[in-house]
């Protein structure tokens, strides 16, 4: 199993982009897929997750949207409104709906290789 992330870059303050997470290698359409991020000098944080509904962390609620195509076998994370605070590592994980608290890092099974965005003031 592999989830493959891309989109990530460097935006001013206030721009938009829109990261992608392919998995290939099995299904996730019953299951959860999420993003978390590591910024610089931080740990691992929690950002969104779907899982039959969509959950985010307090800091990008509003601000950013969490999507999946099951067709496709991908998510998304729209980020609207960027801050300079959002930089970071975006890693997207996926695991079972039923692995234990959506937040944590370690209920889920399969993780990307990350992408860095950057937000410049």
């Amino acid at each position: 199993v592999q989830l493959q992330a891309s989109g990530g870059g460097l935006v001013q303050t206030g721009c938009s982009l829109r990261l992608s997470c392919a998995a290939s290698g099995r299904t996730f359409s019953s299951g959860r897929m999420a993003w978390f991020r590591q910024g610089p000098g931080k740990e691992r944080e929690f950002v969104a997750v779907s899982t039959g509904t969509t959950l985010y962390a307090d800091s990008v609620k509003g601000r950013f949207t969490i999507s999946r195509d099951n067709a496709k076998n991908t998510c998304y994370l729209q980020m609207n409104s960027l801050k300079p605070e959002d930089t970071a590592v975006y890693y997207c994980a996926a695991g079972p709906w039923n692995s234990g608290y959506f937040a944590y890092s370690r209920s889920y099974n399969y993780w990307g290789q990350g992408t860095l965005v950057t937000v410049s003031s």
